[in-house]
């Protein structure tokens, strides 16, 4: 069973560095500190230029919840159309309604505006009420794979729904645990869910370049360090890779 590894990036240098280390796809955001919301068209267009790694691209117009109003749903439509018109491999989104359900009748339009690329529906998933219910309707929508942790604070720590979820879709969708998952924990994951993707961000804190520093001020949150960053990091990615190729040869 060969176990495909998927990357979160949030800039050109993490989808380099995703394919340096033998990524096989990419999730491509903005704002990762955020959970990742949309990028924008010139990163979309920069990393599709990137040969030898397959771009998804992640529709998420802000942080928070997943439950859009009727204008958030215009900016989405519209981000899907975008993406597949520069050419992204694969679409990631998802919503929900007030109750905790999906949001059936939105994911159809963004599957009809996705023109028949994959689609993924991203960890919305773990916030909807009735993760099983919500699986049936996901494979009725057609949706291709879905991104989850399990419903749990981690993907090691939601291992009992996520074994659960792949034995309920079987080959009609991947389930592809993520949240946490690194080189310490993805033997364990693979093995007891069975799952044959697998997701990650693989990052590490990478410090400015920046000689001259001027203390105090933030861009953001009031204790955030903007001389220091999380980057995807192609040994963590390789380490990875050379893991699941383990697992997959055995």
């Amino acid at each position: 069973m060969n176990v495909a590894l998927e990357i979160c990036v949030g800039t050109i240098g993490g989808a380099l560095a995703a394919r340096r280390g033998g990524a096989d796809r990419i999730e491509l955001c903005a704002a990762l500190s955020e959970g990742g919301i949309t990028p924008s068209e010139g990163l979309i267009a920069a990393a599709l230029e990137i040969d030898g790694i397959k771009k998804n691209v992640i529709i998420r117009p802000r942080s928070g919840d997943f439950l859009y109003d009727k204008d958030e749903q215009s900016v989405m439509l519209a981000d899907i159309r975008t993406a597949v018109r520069l050419g992204a491999d694969g679409i990631v989104a998802g919503a929900l309604l007030p109750d905790g359900g999906i949001d059936t009748e939105f994911l159809r339009r963004c599957l009809d505006a996705a023109d028949g690329q994959p689609f993924t529906f991203h960890r919305a998933f773990d916030l909807c009420s009735d993760p099983r219910r919500a699986l049936d309707l996901l494979m009725a929508a057609g949706v291709s794979r879905v991104l989850t942790s399990g419903a749990a604070a981690t993907a090691e720590q939601g291992i009992p729904l996520l074994k659960e979820l792949v034995r309920q879709g079987g080959t009609d969708i991947i389930i592809m645990p993520g949240c946490g998952v690194t080189e310490q924990n993805v033997a364990r994951i693979v093995r007891e869910t069975g799952a044959r993707e697998v997701h990650s961000s693989a990052s590490a804190t990478v410090g400015s370049k920046m000689l001259f520093r001027h203390g105090g001020v933030a861009m953001g949150k009031g204790d955030t360090d903007e001389y220091a960053r999380r980057e995807t990091c192609a040994e963590r990615v390789n380490a990875l890779k050379q893991i699941l190729n383990e697992i997959s040869e055995g």
